[in-house]
């Protein structure tokens, strides 16, 4: 679970990034969850798109492809949506810590 410091970093993070993944007419499907893995394993954090065709709003994606990869889902807005799973074995971004822990 992340607190509102570390999702306002990754958000940060996310506004120099390319949209990777996109849902599209066929709405979620076994290929979507598979590509968002491989991207999250590689890359920790995405930006994924729900294309207009597609029968999931934006938010209804992100949770669906966030319970598939394990993820957490950092924001959507409009019609983007960005997730972040940090690599087990060599994580990459260093997320502030929290203070009350």
């Amino acid at each position: 679970m992340l607190t509102s410091k570390q999702r306002a970093y990754l958000r940060g993070l996310a506004n120099n990034i390319d949209t990777i993944v996109y849902v599209g007419k066929g709405g979620m499907t076994e290929q979507i969850i598979k590509q968002a893995d491989d991207a999250l394993t590689a890359r920790e954090i995405i930006k994924c798109k729900c294309l207009e065709t597609s029968p999931l709003t934006s938010r209804e994606a992100a949770d669906l492809v966030a319970e598939g990869t394990s993820s957490d889902v950092v924001q959507v807005i409009g019609s983007k949506f960005v997730l972040y799973r940090p690599n087990p074995d060599e994580p990459v971004i260093k997320l502030p810590k929290n203070k009350n822990i």
